[in-house]
């Protein structure tokens, strides 16, 4: 996404099972790869860790 990835945008590096395409790859953005999961992010479970992500990118929409 070479002008970046608006909020509520899905990432076109997702796979149908969610799993990030160039994960390891030299061409994955420093803020993917930068991003360290924390217990305050994840949550307890998979919807808890989309809830996080969810605010996040609704604070961060333009």
């Amino acid at each position: 996404m070479p002008n970046g990835k608006a909020a509520g945008v899905r990432c076109v590096q997702l796979s149908a099972t969610n799993l990030c395409a160039i994960f390891g790859e030299p061409e994955r953005p420093a803020c993917c790869s930068g991003l360290k999961p924390a217990d305050e992010m994840c949550g307890a479970s998979r919807i808890d860790a989309l809830l996080w992500l969810a605010k996040l990118e609704a604070a961060t929409k333009p």
